[in-house]
């Protein structure tokens, strides 16, 4: 059973372009969620069927209901029989349910669920595919609400309208159809609660979706900062803000309180209103049917059939209305992930030259970088040349522009004028992904996920034998740590690594470097936040694995730096100084004036 319900959900929709096609029906929510399906209309087509047959006592019972009342109240010579072949006409009507409910779960739940992996998929694949500067600027919270929550509310109005809004539209069409062929009059009294309905439902519409609207965005915003309090409960509790950060978080959490209370309430006297009024008309219904049958119009009989189906009418027609605000939530989340499937900031590789190999010459001609929102430079006019297995290190102070240097080399960052030519190929025509192939980075915060030692090094790599990770575990200084503990290169990391320290964690960056050989590394003060002898350790690990590499290193301290074939002082947006240690201290200029201030 269970390999069953396993390979009901593995066919992709990977050949799909969710991207065009939330992008073409921007402004139709509900054409969109429709063509969500495209590639199940079969199946939901025989849910549909099944689902016809599994309901189908809900109209066919007050039928019989009604001929056994006849028949009891008419007394004739067949009343007996007619009164047991209604009965078993009730009792396998009943039975059948079993089978076609299953059915028709089967169908429309397996197409739902895939539909909804699909779409996250589609979100997964896309976050990989948008650039660095987007993820800067969209809070991890907000996405996480995106792919769970609004995925999850997108499932929910499936679920909502291939089983409560296709009942709904079903027992009101088989009611009315069965009323019309036995009383024109009666069907014409039937008909006037509808337009009522609608009028209600249009003067609620708006109201409804603004407010749900204005919740969804202070969940998304509560999410981002749940993320970030946990993120900053050691820095809260080593400074005593605990109180302050939750008052921080209360006057938030109050905020979505309110928010939701003005939701609920706008909900609730919606459906109070639509309520009392069907029910108003169902007792008017019952006192006009008894009237006519009083009259001899209609039979006992019919007056509770008719009773019947106008009592399913209005729950019905006041089930449209309470769903509103679930089909409003459901078609907002539909306009929510559509925001980031249809975002322009891409790195689009197509059709762009694919590199095989690096030899790792890098060249900036005339390069000048500014921040999309800025006029400021932050670099302008950038000219020098690395040379293959050249080390050049980059110091100067903060907000110089030595981590965008370096961004622009591994290709998050696009210079806003000149060129970056690697191996004479300009950067803006490679294909990055095949570039990247040949480059590593070691951050100056160390970037781990849940997951042993031996996954956090090896990652993406299925290939790697163990002699290979002896040999790294040796040049990148983790060897003798990695004996001690009781489970080796398996034992299993905390989130962020927070059972290790900062120079084990900092040595396994390097040694998930190492691993992957790169031709080009990059290294982003990667000792700047460690202790003298964690410092060591990694001056020794990186030494080892900048041998024979184009190697480009961002520091602060400048201890670290002085065997770097070449140095850069980059101030002021350029490059203000340039040359090996020597030469810097012996022109004693700023790099000379910046090596005293630390000594």
């Amino acid at each position: 059973m269970r390999d069953r319900y396993e390979q009901a959900i593995v066919q992709d929709r990977s050949s799909n372009d969710y991207t065009e096609l939330f992008r073409q029906n921007k402004n139709h929510s509900l054409k969109t969620l429709i063509l969500l399906y495209k590639g199940h209309y079969m199946e939901l087509f025989w849910s549909i069927v099944f689902f016809i047959c599994k309901h189908s006592p809900v109209w066919i019972l007050p039928i019989a209901t009604a001929n056994i009342i006849d028949a009891a109240t008419t007394p004739t010579d067949k009343s007996t029989s007619r009164i047991l072949w209604n009965m078993l006409l009730m009792i396998v009507m009943v039975l059948q349910n079993i089978l076609t409910n299953y059915i028709h779960t089967w169908l429309y739940a397996k197409t739902i669920r895939n539909v909804e992996k699909d779409l996250r998929s589609a979100l997964v694949r896309k976050l990989q595919q948008l650039s660095i500067a987007y993820h800067k600027e969209m809070e991890s919270g907000r996405l996480q609400s995106k792919i769970m929550r609004d995925v999850e509310q997108v499932e929910t109005l499936s679920s909502q309208i291939f089983i409560s809004m296709l009942s709904i539209v079903l027992n009101v069409v088989v009611a009315l159809g069965v009323v019309i062929t036995k009383d024109l009059v009666v069907f014409l009294f039937f008909g006037a609660t509808i337009p009522l309905a609608v009028l209600i439902m249009v003067f609620f519409k708006g109201k409804i979706k603004r407010y749900n609207s204005d919740f969804r965005h202070e969940m998304e915003e509560t999410s981002v900062q749940v993320m970030e309090m946990v993120e900053m409960i050691p820095v809260t509790r080593a400074h005593a803000l605990e109180k302050k950060e939750t008052s921080r978080m209360q006057t938030q959490l109050n905020q979505v309180a309110r928010k939701g209370l003005q939701l609920d309430m706008v909900q609730t006297y919606f459906s109070s209103i639509s309520w009392v009024t069907f029910q108003i008309f169902q007792v008017i219904c019952l006192g006009f049917t008894g009237y006519l049958a009083s009259k001899g119009r209609i039979s006992v009989g019919d007056v509770v059939l008719y009773q019947t189906y106008f009592s399913s009418i209005v729950n019905n027609v006041s089930s449209v209305i309470t769903l509103i605000p679930i089909v409003a939530k459901g078609l907002e989340s539909v306009n929510s992930i559509g925001d980031v499937l249809t975002a322009e900031d891409i790195e689009d590789n197509r059709k762009k030259k694919k590199i095989k190999d690096v030899r790792g010459e890098i060249t900036f001609s005339d390069v000048s970088f500014c921040y999309p929102d800025s006029d400021v430079p932050v670099l302008q006019h950038l000219n020098f040349c690395i040379h293959p297995g050249e080390t050049i290190a980059f110091v100067g102070p903060s907000g110089a522009g030595k981590s965008t240097i370096l961004n622009m080399v591994i290709g998050f960052s696009k210079s806003t004028g000149g060129q970056i030519m690697i191996d004479g190929n300009n950067i803006d025509t490679l294909n990055l992904n095949s570039y990247r192939q040949h480059i590593a980075v070691v951050p100056q915060t160390s970037i781990l996920f849940s997951g042993t030692i031996r996954d956090n090094i090896t990652y993406g790599l299925d290939n790697i034998s163990e002699e290979e990770l002896e040999q790294v575990l040796i040049a990148s200084n983790l060897k003798e740590m990695v004996d001690q503990l009781p489970d080796g290169l398996d034992t299993r990391i905390q989130e962020h690594g927070g059972n290790l320290s900062g120079g084990q964690r900092q040595r396994i960056s390097i040694a998930r470097a190492f691993v992957r050989n790169p031709k080009i590394l990059i290294l982003d003060e990667a000792t700047s936040a460690l202790d003298t002898i964690s410092e060591k350790q990694i001056q020794e690990a990186t030494h080892n694995l900048a041998k024979d590499r184009t190697t480009l290193i961002v520091a602060h301290r400048l201890s670290t730096i002085r065997d770097a074939d070449r140095i850069a002082v980059v101030e002021n947006g350029g490059i203000a100084e340039f040359g090996t240690y020597e030469e810097l201290m012996a022109k004693q200029g700023i790099f000379y004036q910046m090596r005293n201030m630390q000594l």
